[in-house]
């Protein structure tokens, strides 16, 4: 049985925020886009998904191609929406978006925001997925793309 939120009386801290975007860039070769930037709250670079926060007045669509874009400089010719997950219940309003770009390749050099220092690497899919599974990448909202990934791999047979 699920309890409904006027069962119980307590604090909480809850943090509105807007939706995010999490992207995987695919190249023609099958190799993924990813970028490497330092996080404060881990005080550790992490290796991550291209992705960012949904700006007002924009679509989930337009969000994933420009943060793509913009956090380094690849485009991709397919798009394919995989659904969203909850940021992080506990304490987030917010939903993260997943999205799947195919043949993808560099078009420009990065457009990044006064705070973001990021460094690119491309690296063969599987060598990724073996990293996730290995837990050197640990970022949640990473994982759980990849989850939704593989489970669109295997029902779409792509």
């Amino acid at each position: 049985m699920l309890l409904k939120s006027e069962d119980h009386e307590a604090s909480f801290s809850i943090l509105e925020a807007p939706d995010w975007m999490n992207v995987i860039p695919l190249t023609a070769e099958n190799e993924v886009v990813l970028v490497e930037q330092y996080r404060y709250g881990t005080e550790e670079p992490t290796l991550e998904l291209p992705g960012g926060m949904v700006d007002p007045g924009e679509t989930h669509d337009e969000t994933a191609k420009r943060e793509l874009l913009e956090e380094t400089g690849f485009s991709g010719t397919e798009w394919y929406y995989l659904g969203n997950v909850s940021s992080n219940p506990a304490f987030l309003t917010n939903h993260t978006h997943l999205y799947v770009a195919r043949n993808c390749r560099k078009i420009q050099e990065q457009e990044l925001d006064g705070n973001e220092r990021i460094n690119v690497h491309t690296m063969p899919l599987d060598d990724f997925l073996d990293m996730v599974k290995e837990g050197t990448v640990h970022h949640s909202l990473v994982v759980a793309s990849v989850a939704k990934f593989l489970l669109w791999k295997r029902t779409s047979a792509r």
